[in-house]
């Protein structure tokens, strides 16, 4: 049935959202959303044009990464409320440098986010505030080295349903790419207005990048002495 741009339904907020799939091997791309100008876009030149809802403007996918869509196909669903774009990838869809934006494996029923809640249930804050009330100076340092100390455990008990675990078990590729991942997710964070993503998002990639350097033998102490040792330089200059 063809349907024409008229068609289509958008929300409050006049977007649609657009599922991105590659039209060969029908791999889900990514999600985005679309508004009708971006929409008669993609439609009138033949690539992904794009709504962002974070910065509030029109995109078009590989303007600046030259990673772009070619659009064979544009479908609209049963409701009218929802778009599958089938699309000629011209390189990987998502800002990570992955092929899809769909590369987190869910693991189980505890999601990755719990999982680490588990394993720092013994120095975690149970106060939800950003503004705590302390009676003295907060010692990170601490907090970093009891950390370390578990996760050094894990490394070597290796308890069954522990994240930490299956990290270790997964090897140093998949640690490499956690640690990317929450990199890039730590600066999506900072652009946002929101503190609490971003302290949720800098919290994740501390913890894994602590994983990191247990896998790769280097100690808290290591990391130390080469901060004063920079420090020092700092202040001979």
């Amino acid at each position: 049935m063809n349907i024409e741009i008229e068609d289509v339904k958008y929300d409050e907020r006049g977007l649609v959202p657009a599922i991105v799939q590659d039209a060969r091997t029908g791999e889900v791309l990514t999600l985005a959303y679309m508004n009708a100008e971006s929409l008669r876009r993609t439609l009138a030149e033949g690539e992904t044009w794009f709504w962002s809802r974070s910065r509030g403007e029109l995109w078009h996918k590989g303007a600046t990464s030259g990673n772009t869509q070619r659009v064979l196909e544009v479908r609209l669903d049963c409701d009218g409320d929802a778009l599958v774009l089938l699309v000629e990838p011209a390189g990987p869809a998502c800002h990570t440098g992955a092929r899809s934006c769909f590369h987190n494996e869910v693991q189980g029923p505890r999601s990755k986010v719990q999982g680490q809640e588990a394993e720092v249930s013994s120095f975690k804050p149970q106060a939800s505030s950003l503004k705590p009330q302390v009676s003295g100076p907060i010692d990170l340092g601490a907090t970093l080295e009891r950390l370390y100390a578990l996760i050094l455990n894990r490394r070597e008990e290796r308890p069954e349903g522990s994240y930490t675990t299956y990290l270790f078990d997964e090897g140093l590729d998949k640690i490499l790419k956690k640690v990317g991942e929450e990199a890039a997710e730590t600066i999506i964070a900072a652009k946002n207005e929101d503190a609490g993503l971003l302290v949720n998002e800098a919290s994740d990639l501390i913890y894994h990048l602590v994983v990191l350097l247990v896998e790769r033998g280097v100690t808290l102490a290591d990391v130390r002495a080469e901060l004063e040792r920079r420090g020092g330089k700092q202040k001979k200059a």
